[in-house]
């Protein structure tokens, strides 16, 4: 088998990758820690807050979300976006409580150009002003507007692959893979990093999770930012009765990650509130970087402010306290889901 040595490569195959997912566990986390503390300082974990800035009405039908309006018996407040003056005032009390990126997400299926554009604009930039990382998910976006982002100073752009090409249209059917490909092109070709990775837990295999490794492997450069999301199953929605993950996978994904992508920064996302604090560090130990703080990402319950406290006592930092608890529109960098 290939060995992983840290080297940034972009010729991975789906076969090398799932041998290496497969790795006796000990093993595996030895190897992905040995890169991820040659590529990255292994004590800094970086804090990310997520907002919704518009809730719900998604045209799309991606299964496991719950803002597509497809999926009607999910219990939803539908938000219109918010004002640009209160995003700014969030992501400030959010910088007060230990943030340093402030990521916004919208559900639409695409940007549209007008106020509403205009509007997130304003946004990104007043969170850049604060001194921040901005990142957003808006959908699908057209050249210019990859351009305006991009001159406001947007630090990235999420917009997830979720799985793998094979698995894809058992998941989504209203967007292709190719148009997932073509809008990461489009916000690449204008300075703006790359946020981007996927879910585990929605009846993939590990061949599809190695799969979507393979695909970011091949971008050049490697996405900056890729999120590593466990299903959180959601009443209403198509995978509602998918059985929780292992905590173990969503170490073992997190491994394989940092084996492939050496230098990316690797967020635990949605799904961490199902872990316990050992799984949590393990996740750490294993290449995570970044994690989502906060009680809640977008419209997904995310890990208690209290159990965060213990999770940064223990590795030896203690986070400020968080103002913004109990607020549903107030942490983020992704559609958590989504």
């Amino acid at each position: 088998m290939t060995a992983a040595d840290g080297t940034l490569r972009h010729d991975w195959t789906v076969d090398e990758i799932a041998a290496l997912h497969e790795l006796p566990l000990l093993e595996l986390i030895g190897r992905a820690n040995a890169v991820h503390r040659a590529h990255h300082d292994p004590n800094r974990v970086q804090k990310a807050s997520l907002l919704s800035i518009k809730t719900g009405g998604c045209p799309e039908n991606c299964g496991y979300c719950p803002q597509s309006a497809h999926h009607r018996e999910v219990a939803l407040t539908k938000d219109r976006l918010m004002d640009p003056a209160k995003v700014i005032a969030m992501a400030e009390t959010a910088q007060a409580a230990g943030a340093e990126r402030f990521c916004m997400g919208a559900a639409w299926r695409e940007v549209r150009d007008g106020a509403e554009f205009d509007a997130v604009i304003d946004m990104v930039k007043g969170v850049r002003a604060l001194g921040m990382e901005a990142c957003v998910t808006l959908g699908m976006l057209k050249p210019h507007q990859a351009e305006r982002l991009a001159a406001a100073g947007l630090t990235a752009y999420n917009h997830n692959l979720d799985t793998s090409p094979e698995f894809y249209g058992e998941i989504v059917t209203t967007r292709t893979y190719e148009d997932r490909l073509a809008t990461l092109a489009t916000v690449r070709a204008y300075g703006v990093d790359l946020c981007c990775g996927g879910i585990i837990g929605m009846g993939e295999t590990v061949r599809d999770r190695a799969s979507m490794l393979a695909v970011l492997s091949a971008m050049a450069p490697h996405p900056e930012s890729v999120p590593i999301n466990a299903l959180v199953p959601v009443k209403g929605t198509p995978l509602a009765d998918r059985p929780p993950i292992d905590p173990l996978e969503l170490v073992r994904m997190v491994a394989t990650t940092r084996l492939v992508l050496p230098a990316s920064t690797v967020r635990l996302s949605a799904g961490r509130s199902a872990l316990g604090r050992e799984a949590q560090i393990l996740c750490l130990v294993a290449g995570a970087n970044s994690l989502f703080y906060g009680d809640t990402l977008l419209t997904t319950p995310n890990a208690d402010l209290g159990e965060d406290a213990a999770l940064f006592a223990a590795i030896g930092e203690q986070p400020h306290a968080c103002p913004l608890k109990g607020r549903h529109e107030t942490h983020a960098c992704r559609r958590a889901v989504g």
